[in-house]
């Protein structure tokens, strides 16, 4: 399995950051009353499997999750200058997700890591603005470029302080096929036209 790169990727918390609306409409919120501060046990690590269930490596082109409506071509992302997740930017693929692709393909062994846009100071809601909405068993399916597609459950959906981004918990290397969703959520600071937390949304293929 490709290890992710030890990059200032804790700074994910930024990758989806967004300038929301005039009126803000709050996105729905997580199944979490709070977000989780440092200090905090985040989840027990996923027990080993000895023959884990996974895919040939294939880059992904597409995500649906039918409970939330999406439906969104996937963009190929890298880093950022500062070494932080790089983000779609504004333009007319501003509403697609993208995946990390020095994470694993959706599918292989170890995380894949795919993140999306809440919402913009225009366009109103973006691709991820429901995420927090997803409930445990939820399906997504990632179809890829051989022509398979990747179907995962959602194990749960978690809010973070971005000051205390879960790093390993979302990057870390697991010993199953995995899928992080990452989008930006929790309290809007309108001082700095950017919200407080994360939305993180681990699943596992099925």
């Amino acid at each position: 399995m490709r290890r992710l790169l030890p990059l200032a990727l804790g700074l994910a918390g930024a990758a989806c950051v967004v300038v929301a609306l005039t009126h803000q409409s709050h996105p729905p919120a997580t199944p979490q009353a709070r977000a989780l501060p440092a200090a905090v046990p985040t989840a027990a690590p996923l027990p080993a499997a000895s023959t884990p269930r996974v895919l040939p490596i294939s880059v992904p082109v597409r995500i649906a999750i039918p409970a939330i409506a999406v439906a969104s071509p996937l963009l190929q992302l890298g880093q950022a200058a500062d070494g932080s997740l790089e983000v779609p930017q504004p333009g007319p693929h501003y509403d697609d997700a993208g995946w990390y692709r020095y994470s694993p393909t959706p599918g292989a062994l170890g995380p894949a890591v795919i993140v999306g846009h809440v919402d913009s100071a225009h366009g109103g809601p973006s691709v991820f603005y429901r995420l927090g909405a997803l409930r445990p068993h939820d399906r997504i399916s990632v179809t890829r470029v051989d022509g398979t597609v990747a179907v995962f459950a959602v194990d749960d959906v978690q809010r973070f302080a971005k000051a205390a981004f879960p790093t390993k918990l979302v990057y870390g290397n697991t010993p199953n096929a995995a899928l992080r969703l990452i989008t930006c959520g929790g309290p809007f600071d309108r001082r700095t036209g950017r919200y407080l937390d994360n939305v993180v949304v681990r699943a596992s293929l099925v």
